[in-house]
């Protein structure tokens, strides 16, 4: 897995290629704990290029959705793959996370 981290303006966007498994989430987590510790609020998943989440990639996606809300923070996810999306979908995490088709169309909820 590879996490590609970016700033634009107040948001932190992380792209993640590869695989977002048991292996790989403890990597993810970290990055965003970290993000949240320097004061990141809102933040983008940019999936494009992600090829398998397990349900260790969403316990993060999950704990890190309960910060930002806490901390009055946003999460949007983009770019989904379809069957990536449905694991999404079967998990019931589309009825709480915003997600959307496109980066652009993620930009435009901040």
């Amino acid at each position: 897995m590879e996490i590609i981290e970016e700033k634009n303006n107040e948001i932190n966007i992380f792209k993640i290629k590869g695989r977002l498994d048991s292996k790989t989430s403890p990597e993810f987590e970290e990055k965003i704990v970290e993000s949240s510790k320097d004061g990141a609020k809102n933040m983008i998943f940019d999936f494009k290029d992600l090829e398998y989440i397990s349900s260790a990639g969403l316990r993060v996606i999950l704990k890190a959705t309960k910060e930002m809300k806490r901390t009055n923070g946003v999460i949007v996810l983009c770019s989904m793959q379809d069957y990536v999306k449905e694991v999404f979908e079967i998990a019931g995490f589309d009825t709480f996370l915003s997600i959307e088709e496109t980066f652009d169309d993620a930009l435009k909820k901040f």
